[in-house]
């Protein structure tokens, strides 16, 4: 008798110990997360000035534990001052995205993303008798990444491209699309990122 009591309490224990080590952390169904990216970057030499402006932002929700869709907008600016022409394009993009997560509901979590994104950009040139340059096109890319929870809400989050196409279109009659296609796993283009779970 006194060894089932303490096969029972052992149990018992054990079972507590693990509901101590659970946590909220990792992704479940119904979650809303955000990320984005934000930055500005200025060169300057002799006369000669570059700078550029991005902002990204990006929110996903899970429609199942592991499957996620969003959406996400862009807008770049770029100004280039080399006397005597100076330059200024914005681009503006809207795109949406399918991730599917391995493990999400841990800290540590792999995902396949694959996203479609829209974008237009318009170059100003200051130059007598240029003409703005409009340019349409899209983009399909798919991209592994990993995140990792560093507290309840918040997790690191990285990915890089393996295979995207993109075609981009001059604004006018009779304009030829320019197509890529890129396939690689380049190392030296990892995107790094916070998320935030609601």
């Amino acid at each position: 008798m006194k060894k089932v009591i303490l096969s029972v309490a052992a149990l018992f224990a054990f079972g507590f110990a693990n509901a101590q080590e659970t946590t909220e952390e990792g992704f479940a169904n119904g979650d809303v997360f955000i990320t984005g990216a934000i930055g500005f970057g200025s060169q300057k030499q002799d006369d000669a000035k570059i700078s550029a402006f991005e902002v990204a932002p990006s929110i996903g929700f899970f429609v199942t534990p592991n499957i996620a869709l969003g959406a996400r907008l862009g807008y770049v600016s770029l100004k280039d001052e080399t006397s005597p022409i100076e330059e200024k394009s914005n681009e503006f993009s809207v795109g949406v995205f399918g991730r599917y997560y391995v493990t999400p509901a841990s800290k540590f979590s792999i995902f396949g993303e694959l996203g479609v994104d829209y974008r237009t950009r318009k170059t100003e040139i200051d130059l007598p008798g240029a003409e703005d340059v409009k340019y349409n096109g899209f983009g399909v890319q798919v991209a592994p990444g990993v995140s990792y929870f560093i507290a309840k809400n918040f997790a690191l989050e990285a990915t890089w491209g393996i295979l995207g196409y993109s075609s981009d279109k001059l604004d006018e009659d009779n304009a030829e699309a320019v197509n890529s296609f890129n396939f690689g796993l380049d190392l030296r283009d990892i995107n790094l990122g916070l998320i935030y779970k609601f």
